[in-house]
């Protein structure tokens, strides 16, 4: 490796702190060490983050706490200070807070529907959790957020139960979209890989009243992977 002085370290630093107004222990490793990776690292945050898509700043901000809350991720205070200067309240946080809970404790719900349908009947563990969603308000950011989080948590068949209700809400597919990126990195980017699997396969079985933009992604041939392709 080369050597490297503290002031070079600090000008591969100087775009990333000016960015974000902050830096964390990771940028400096990458920037020591491997500046090409800090790179592509920063310009796929940003793009995911930072750059406006389709979400509001403070819609977006709605979901990413409920995806730190979901992941423990503690250090990223930021996203708080991100949320009160998009126009977000305490009512707001609570908002982003109760979506998280009711989605973490899908567990309950699913434990139901899957082991005690038939003891429980009529009583349908999904149609109660779905209930509780519904209570919940902002209903449209609630969608999201809830999703974001069942894709941090590798909760599948929950997430299947969102997508289908947020459809029945008319919740915006791209929205959808947005908001599950934003699991990513916290939530890992295989997660993110399988939560895509599950909404594809969510619309070429029917259960999804896609879009046509939707349909053509969904069923584009070749996104099975290795094992597919090596066939």
């Amino acid at each position: 490796m080369t050597d490297i002085t503290q002031d070079e370290l600090e000008q591969r630093l100087s775009a990333v702190k000016a960015k974000r107004g902050y830096m964390l222990p990771h940028h400096g490793l990458l920037a020591l060490v491997f500046p090409d990776l800090l790179a592509g690292y920063d310009a796929a945050y940003s793009a995911m983050a930072l750059a406006d898509r389709v979400l509001s700043h403070h819609d977006r901000e709605f979901v990413w706490m409920a995806v730190l809350a979901a992941t423990d991720e503690a250090l990223a205070t930021h996203h708080i200070a991100k949320l009160r200067a998009a126009g977000g309240t305490d009512a707001t946080i609570e908002a982003a807070f109760a979506a998280c809970a009711l989605a973490i404790g899908v567990d309950a719900y699913d434990f139901a529907a899957r082991d005690w349908a038939a003891q429980l009947a009529p009583w349908d563990g999904r149609a109660a959790y779905l209930r509780g969603v519904r209570r919940l308000e902002p209903l449209r950011l609630v969608h999201l957020a809830m999703c974001a989080v069942h894709v941090c948590r590798a909760r599948w068949r929950a997430l299947g139960w969102q997508l289908g209700a947020a459809y029945a809400d008319a919740v915006p597919e791209d929205e959808i979209a947005e908001a599950i990126t934003l699991a990513m990195f916290p939530g890992s980017v295989p997660r993110f890989v399988e939560a895509c699997g599950v909404w594809q396969k969510l619309i070429v079985d029917g259960t999804l009243p896609a879009s046509s933009r939707y349909q053509m992604w969904a069923r584009l041939s070749g996104q099975g992977g290795f094992d597919e392709a090596s066939r």
